[in-house]
């Protein structure tokens, strides 16, 4: 896994042995555990200005990417956040979670034809696979996500 120029990281738990891993922003590739090996969750926040680094070279070299377009006034969205986060536990390095708050991002909100949110996309290999609107629970998101990376993730 190589670091690109977005220098942020986040600290991770493995769920399999429990030791905690630096996780960068943007990388190639897939985060693994240095003790163990297993797959880590990649979790990430990302804006305008650090989109393209941060999902789409993920997207194009590593696992497919989720992009949650959410907002901080969005009642479903705080409701759906925790979902997606577990899901991406659930499905550590299959899928790179990318969280967009639209009023921060607005030209991400315009490209992606923000009409409702939460707004979900799927990436992969620099390509938008599918898109739904709205939340739900954590089994029917599960759900959404295996279906349509069964061949890419």
């Amino acid at each position: 896994m190589s670091v690109t120029s977005v220098n942020r990281s986040t600290t991770v738990a493995c769920g399999t042995c429990g030791r905690t891993n630096r996780v960068p922003a943007a990388a190639q590739g897939r985060p693994r555990c240095g003790a163990c090996g297993a797959a880590l969750p990649w979790i990430v926040d990302a804006g305008d200005e650090d989109f393209a680094e941060i999902a789409e070279i993920a997207a194009k070299a590593g696992p497919v990417v989720l992009v949650d377009l959410w907002a901080t006034w969005c009642g479903p969205c705080r409701m759906v956040s925790p979902a997606l986060e577990r899901v991406a536990r659930q499905l550590a390095g299959r899928i790179k979670l990318v969280k967009v708050d639209i009023d921060r991002a607005p030209a991400l909100a315009q490209r992606f034809q923000v009409m409702a949110v939460p707004t979900l996309v799927l990436v992969g290999q620099g390509k938008e696979i599918t898109r739904r609107a709205g939340a739900a629970p954590d089994h029917e998101l599960r759900r959404w996500v295996e279906e349509n990376i069964a061949d890419r993730g």
